[in-house]
């Protein structure tokens, strides 16, 4: 039985549909979510220049609070529908290495199952979050859903 999920997400419409599943799941299972969005630091330590480097920190982190926030609204709009009012949930925002910070959490949260987009917003983003996926999906010791 599943009690723990883990949402990873970067409010892309594939990690808003993922989410969605996340949803429909835990009101079945009565399953926790874990809503997860991962700064990748990890690219931006390669750029040399500080103000850029600075700039894009920012802004990752911004979009990474407003991917986790857009879920717990969603979320709650649907309990005040009466759709899933028993579900709990527990947002994070971690830093590093998308793939590697996923893996992590599973293990110290005690997860059983991952669900996750299948790629992410545009550009290099989307290359970087196929990336995490395919990793997430490869080395994971529980189920990993991808939803596309």
């Amino acid at each position: 039985m599943t009690k723990k999920i883990l949402l990873a997400t970067d409010g892309s419409k594939n990690s808003e549909k993922a989410g969605e599943y996340a949803i429909s799941l835990a009101d079945i299972s009565g399953a926790e979510i874990l809503v997860l969005n991962v700064i990748d630091t990890y690219y931006l330590d390669a750029i040399p220049q500080p103000d850029i480097r600075k700039s894009l920190d920012e802004e990752l982190r911004s979009d990474g609070k407003r991917a986790v926030e857009k879920f717990k609204t969603k979320l709650e709009e649907s309990q005040c529908h009466g759709y899933c009012k028993n579900i709990q949930f527990k947002t994070m925002l971690k830093e590093g290495k998308p793939s590697e910070e996923i893996l992590k959490t599973i293990e110290e949260e005690d997860v059983d199952q991952v669900i996750i987009g299948k790629s992410g917003k545009h550009g290099l983003e989307r290359f970087l979050l196929g990336q995490t996926t395919s990793n997430v999906v490869r080395e994971a010791k529980v189920p990993v859903n991808v939803i596309s």
